[in-house]
């Protein structure tokens, strides 16, 4: 048996002996790719000296590889070491970039929410009740809201299609007895003249942005303005779930309004940040799904969870929760009609 293993482990050096070149190209192409990346979207000085960079770096590589490859000037083992440590101060960098408040921001996340508790009663500030016209044309306005959290009455999810029915962006309400609904929404915290990108999500290309508004407002614009698909559901959940997650809502403002973070498209992001809420107020942890990240599939995850009456099936819930259709030849509504149109020929809650 001795001499059977003695070959075999040989086998295993002299395989691994081969595949070590390629493992190394491998892991310079990826991390390269990363850097390259993560230096186009950080942009350290300026448009100019970030091609340069980004330049410098693929002809570091490059010469990495070959060096590595043919042994000339430094051994294989030199060669993996300088790329190594290059990579290391390219990630001591990178995580070394803190999210701040004192940008230039757009308009509609330039204010930080905020709020005071007493008791049940809850006064939030910098509530957005913009009234918008298009994407460019707006009247702003920020307000002072206060809710009573032992009048909560119910919790919605909104999932806005925009880029296909595998993604979409995702928003909670509340609904109160005397007060209007309040929505929160995980949003990316856009400079000046920015615009979304999935791929610069991934690179702490976007503060992470807690915004409270109106419903009027944040899924008005989403299903007017900007023609993306809207579907309103309620959920069933008991009250004092309901009021643990708008007060989980409320530490996620207090915690941004101390320490910024990243928005991050696949870790922290509209969806992912809901879900990671739920399950701290819940007495029943949700199950991990893949749907959570397809977050366009939000709804199914929803519905088999039973969060939905399945006097329904999930089609005929995505037919009576579209918004769109309701808000055709609607005009000058107000808030509160609004928010009465959007929920019209859905299921009562029980």
């Amino acid at each position: 048996m001795a001499p059977v293993k003695q070959k075999l482990t040989a086998k295993i050096r002299l395989l691994g002996k081969k595949l070590q070149p390629f493992l190394f190209v491998f892991f310079v192409v990826c991390s390269s790719i990363w850097a390259c990346l993560a230096i186009w979207f950080q942009q350290p000085i300026n448009d100019s000296l970030t091609i340069l960079f980004i330049a410098l770096w693929v002809i570091f590589s490059i010469i990495c590889i070959c060096t590595y490859l043919t042994q000339h000037f430094l051994s294989s083992n030199k060669s993996c070491l300088i790329y190594s440590l290059a990579f290391v101060c390219s990630l001591i960098w990178y995580f070394n970039i803190e999210a701040r408040q004192d940008r230039e921001w757009e308009p509609d996340v330039s204010h930080v929410l905020t709020y005071k508790q007493h008791g049940s009663l809850v006064t939030l500030y910098n509530v957005r009740n913009f009234n918008w016209r298009t994407e460019s044309d707006y009247d702003e306005k920020w307000e002072t809201r206060t809710v009573d959290l032992s009048k909560i009455t119910g919790v919605n999810v909104i999932t806005s299609y925009w880029m296909g029915p595998q993604i979409a962006h995702t928003l909670v309400s509340f609904d109160f007895e005397n007060s209007s609904p309040i929505t929160f929404s995980i949003e990316i915290r856009k400079e000046k003249g920015e615009s979304f990108s999935a791929l610069g999500g991934f690179f702490r290309k976007f503060e992470l942005s807690l915004i409270a508004a109106d419903e009027k407002d944040i899924i008005f614009t989403r299903s007017n303005i900007r023609k993306e698909q809207v579907y309103f559901f309620p959920i069933n959940m008991p009250k004092t779930e309901i009021r643990a997650l708008f007060e989980q809502y409320l530490l996620t403002a207090k915690d941004l309004q101390t320490k910024p973070k990243w928005y991050n498209t696949l870790t922290s992001n509209c969806t992912t940040i809901v879900f990671d809420m739920a399950q701290a107020i819940s007495q029943n942890q949700y199950p991990s799904d893949y749907r959570l990240l397809l977050s366009g599939y939000l709804p199914n995850y929803l519905y088999d969870l039973h969060a939905f009456s399945h006097q329904w099936t999930i089609q005929q819930w995505y037919e009576h929760a579209h918004i769109n259709p309701k808000m055709e030849n609607q005009t000058n509504l107000n808030s509160h009609e609004y928010s009465t149109l959007i929920r019209q020929g859905l299921i009562p809650l029980p």
